[in-house]
């Protein structure tokens, strides 16, 4: 067991700065980043545990990297990040293999519950344990 590696992908620069802040004094090791093309990239290079993802986002969306996700790395957990307008489309994300689904704005106590749970699957402890 060891610290949970989160990577966080939202196009929303203000709550990715405040969620990596949030989860690093928790004791998550979290990283950002702002683009589906930077997190497919961040992936190549460095491992992580779960990944929280926006589904909509300019460019590479949202559906786009959990399906490059799983193809390169399928027991890699990704949570989804949604509006109320794109429900439809987290749902389409579960059935590609997603974890879970949380909507926005997102409580913090929810997306520890939800990244616990993830993190469990990974065999990753609660922050702090090793």
């Amino acid at each position: 067991m060891g610290t949970l590696r989160v990577l966080i992908v939202d196009d929303e620069e203000e709550l990715v700065s405040a969620l990596v802040e949030r989860l690093t004094l928790r004791g998550f090791q979290a990283k950002g980043v702002t683009t589906g093309a930077d997190a497919i990239a961040y992936l190549e290079g460095a491992p992580c545990d779960v990944v929280l993802l926006d589904v909509k986002m300019p460019g590479i969306g949202g559906l786009e990297v959990i399906k490059r996700i799983k193809e390169e790395q399928p027991s890699l957990e990704v949570i989804l990040l949604t509006g109320h307008s794109s429900a439809q489309d987290a749902e389409r994300g579960m059935t590609l293999g997603a974890f879970d689904y949380l909507m926005k704005p997102v409580k913090i106590d929810d997306l520890l519950r939800v990244l616990l749970s993830a993190g469990a699957r990974t065999g990753k402890g609660a922050p702090g344990e090793s």
